[in-house]
C-alpha cells in the first residue's frame, strides 16, 4: 500500500479548493486509518469495489492497490480534476461525477465489470444523513453489494448498531437489511479539516434477503417512520397520528400483534416491527 501521505492542503490550494461543510467534506488523511479502513472492508484482489464519496483519493489509492477494480463517485463537481490528478497512476479506477443516491445502478455496475456471483463491495466516508437511503439505494442493485464500509460520525455509528430499547428509524433501515458492527474509530485529527467530532468505522455484514419480506417493506418504513414521528409519544398515539388510524384502530392493531400500546417506538425489535407490518397489511 501507498506508504507517502497525500498533501491533501496543498492539493486544495494547487486547485483553488475549500472543503464545503455542507456537503461532509473532512478528508481522511492519515495513513494508519487509511489503511485501517481498508483492512476492515476486506478488500480481496479480486473484488470490484464502489467507493462512495471519492473525494480527492486518499482512500481511492489504496483500494486501487488492493483491488480488481475501483470505481470512486464523487458528488462535488469541482473535486473532479484534482481526483483525476492523484488516480492518474491507477490504471483500475474509474471516477464517476454523480449523486450517488439519483445514478441508476447499470452507471456504476457496468464500469465494476463484475457478476452476480462476484458481487461487489461499498465503501464510503458519508455524511449520516444519506446512510439509510444509501442502503436502500443500493440494495436495489442487481447484483447487490457483499458487505458496506462506511465511516460515519461515531454517534452516528452507535446509533446504527443500537439494541432494542434505544433504536430509532435509522437502525431499523440498516438493521433489516444487514448486520452492522462498529470495527474501529477514528479520532478528529484524522482528517483534515478537522471536525468537531469523531468518527467509527462500521461494517455492514448484508443478509441474503432483508429481515422483513420484500413485499412488506414499504409498510414497514410507513409504520416505522410513523411510529417515531413522534417519539415522546405512545406507540397508540403516534401510530394514531403519522397513520391517520383512529386511536381505537391504532390500540387494535397494536393489541393483535402482541405489542402494548403503549411502549414507544425505541422499545420495539426488528421482530415486533415485522408483527406489526404483518398484522397491519393483512
Amino acid at each position: 500500500m501507498s506508504q507517502e501521505a497525500l498533501d491533501v492542503p496543498g492539493l486544495l490550494r494547487r486547485h483553488d479548493l475549500r472543503p464545503k461543510k455542507r456537503l461532509g467534506q473532512n478528508f481522511l488523511v492519515d495513513p494508519l486509518h487509511l489503511q485501517r479502513v481498508v483492512s476492515v472492508a476486506g478488500v480481496q484482489a479480486e473484488d470490484a469495489v464502489l467507493e462512495v464519496g471519492a473525494g480527492l483519493g486518499s482512500l481511492t489509492r489504496l483500494l486501487a492497490e488492493a483491488a480488481r477494480k475501483v470505481v470512486g463517485v464523487e458528488l462535488d463537481q469541482r473535486l473532479i480534476p484534482a481526483l483525476e490528478e492523484v488516480l492518474a497512476p491507477y490504471a483500475n479506477v474509474e471516477v464517476v461525477q454523480g449523486d450517488i443516491l439519483t445514478l441508476h445502478p447499470q452507471v456504476w455496475l457496468s464500469r465494476l465489470e463484475t457478476d452476480p456471483a462476484r458481487g461487489f463491495v461499498v465503501v464510503g466516508n458519508i455524511p449520516y444523513y444519506i446512510t439509510s437511503a444509501l442502503i436502500r439505494h443500493l440494495l436495489e442493485s442487481e447484483p447487490q453489494p457483499k458487505r458496506l464500509t462506511l465511516t460515519l460520525q461515531k454517534e452516528v455509528a452507535k446509533r446504527i448498531c443500537a439494541q432494542p430499547g434505544d433504536l430509532s428509524l435509522l437502525a431499523l433501515s440498516v438493521q433489516v437489511y444487514g448486520q452492522p458492527s462498529i470495527e474501529a474509530h477514528i479520532p478528529a485529527g484524522a482528517f483534515y479539516p478537522v471536525p468537531k467530532v469523531d468518527s467509527s468505522v462500521v461494517l455492514i455484514q448484508l443478509f441474503d434477503s432483508p429481515r422483513i419480506p420484500q413485499d412488506l417493506l414499504p409498510d414497514f418504513f410507513q409504520l416505522a417512520k410513523a411510529g417515531f414521528s413522534q417519539k415522546r409519544k405512545t406507540l397508540r398515539n403516534a401510530l394514531s397520528g403519522g397513520m391517520r388510524w383512529p386511536a381505537s384502530e391504532a390500540e387494535n392493531r397494536l393489541h393483535a400483534a402482541g405489542i402494548d400500546p403503549m411502549r414507544r417506538a425505541e422499545t420495539l425489535s426488528l421482530e415486533e416491527w415485522g408483527d406489526l407490518t404483518r398484522q397491519a397489511s393483512g
